[in-house]
């Protein structure tokens, strides 16, 4: 059970403006040498104490009022994550500061694994050098997360036939080989031993001791995985490939180990279970520190595995992150050299330029915040300067930003000099596997609606 005073404030992630907390109640429960009168200038403190995790988990702090009316609040960016806090009046750390996921459902990795399952994907969380979270194993991602991430890897392991040579010592009817002669001499004085030369010799088999050491690490995760720890659908959804893997490895007995140890022959695949199965290891001697997940990477994979989806049905090409290079003589240190947009949708010779922001602008429709204004209006000027490498009169963009519903809408920009005309629409997509078929339903219909558009404009 979570101790509530391990937790400073518990905020979803695209939180625009959080709950105000009331420095006298912060007085009394985390800065109580704290002097009332002047709570204000502690709240300062306490921002510029903890300036480094803050700004490492994407967070904006804010001090509202002032004298006995003074309040903080936050604002949260893309970042899930935890990361530990210092109080303002003795320096000594107080609780955590933990940012979810921004789902609605039971349990908060869920939705999480869902989607990095849907997308055969990884996102690794980061870490820095900081004090232990108080809150300890509470709010760091659970084992099964990493034990699903195992469980991958092992699965590509064994398609492979990852054989290694094993020094045995086998008897042999002639002296070839590396030869016992201390082991043959104590017993070639019986006359039906003469013939019998223990040799050592080097045999190729998959029946080798990493692979036994593979094993006792899939058992662990396989205990964790089918626990009480783990949401029931991860369990359904993990059951049928475990029964799979054991059944793969069912003449290789589990070798209880600490570490495996990495050689310069592993494969990248063999390196990379290798890798997973230390972090399933050492997950409990680990100290629980700042971490942090950009759920930016989650959504930008989710819309393009969408847009695949959608350009396999209608036909036409996706092109993911592709790279606009620029051509200068000379780049000052501040230039970008190339721009990068997440998504092309190419139909002969139509370009649809998709961006995807994780961002809470469709979480906020009618809020009032310049950082609201600001972000979009940022946006809108990225995707308008991808749709400039269209060759058509007609530019096209698609925005896509997480929301609570499915929804779209879209803008018109006309140039009244030359008629050019930039059309952007704005799709809202919840993050959930579960709206995956209605959305590629709806961007089918939006694309064709572009095609109709882009073979006769004057219907525009």
């Amino acid at each position: 059970m979570i101790n509530t005073m391990d937790v400073f404030c518990e905020i979803p992630c695209l939180t625009e403006y959080s709950k105000k907390f009331s420095g006298i109640v912060l007085q009394k429960k985390w800065f109580k040498s704290a002097d009332k009168r002047i709570i204000g200038q502690y709240l300062q403190k306490f921002i510029i104490y903890n300036s480094k995790q803050f700004n490492f988990l994407g967070v904006q702090p804010f001090i509202v009022g002032s004298d006995q009316n003074v309040s903080i609040a936050f604002r949260t960016s893309s970042f899930i994550g935890s990361i530990p806090l210092r109080a303002s009046d003795t320096g000594k750390q107080i609780g955590d500061f933990v940012v979810t996921p921004r789902f609605s459902g039971y349990n908060r990795y869920e939705d999480y694994i869902e989607i990095l399952n849907l997308l055969d994907s990884e996102i690794n969380p980061e870490v820095i050098d900081s004090l232990p979270l108080a809150s300890g194993k509470n709010f760091r991602p659970p084992l099964y997360l990493e034990a699903v991430k195992y469980i991958k890897a092992l699965e590509d392991l064994i398609r492979l036939n990852w054989r290694k040579f094993d020094n045995v010592e086998r008897i042999s009817q002639e002296p070839s080989g590396q030869v016992n002669w201390k082991k043959y001499s104590n017993l070639e004085y019986k006359v039906e031993n003469r013939l019998k030369f223990p040799v050592r010799k080097n045999v190729l088999s998959e029946y080798h001791s990493e692979y036994s050491e593979i094993r006792f690490v899939f058992d662990i995760c396989k205990k964790e995985i089918l626990s009480a720890n783990t949401p029931l659908s991860i369990k359904t959804t993990f059951r049928y490939k475990l029964n799979f893997i054991e059944e793969k490895l069912y003449n290789h007995k589990p070798k209880q180990t600490t570490n495996l140890s990495f050689k310069y022959s592993d494969s990248p695949t063999v390196f990379k279970c290798k890798q997973q199965a230390n972090k399933i290891l050492n997950f409990n001697l680990v100290d629980s520190t700042a971490w942090k997940v950009d759920f930016s990477d989650v959504f930008e994979k989710f819309v393009q595995h969408i847009f695949i989806l959608v350009a396999k049905e209608i036909g036409g090409r996706l092109h993911t992150n592709y790279k606009f290079r620029a051509n200068t003589k000379k780049f000052y240190s501040w230039e970008l050299k190339h721009i990068e947009p997440d998504a092309i949708y190419q139909k002969r010779n139509l370009l649809v330029f998709i961006d995807a922001k994780y961002k809470s602008n469709l979480y906020n429709k009618y809020g009032n915040s310049e950082n609201l204004k600001d972000d979009h209006r940022h946006d809108l000027h990225q995707i308008m300067a991808y749709t400039s490498f269209s060759k058509s009169k007609s530019k096209n963009g698609i925005l896509c930003y997480p929301s609570e519903v499915l929804e779209s809408k879209t803008i018109k920009f006309q140039n009244g000099i030359n008629e050019v005309a930039n059309t952007i629409t704005i799709i809202g997509i919840p993050l959930k596997k579960e709206v995956l078929h209605e959305t590629k339903r709806l961007l089918i219909n939006e694309i064709i609606r572009i095609e109709k558009l882009h073979s006769n404009p004057k219907n525009s």
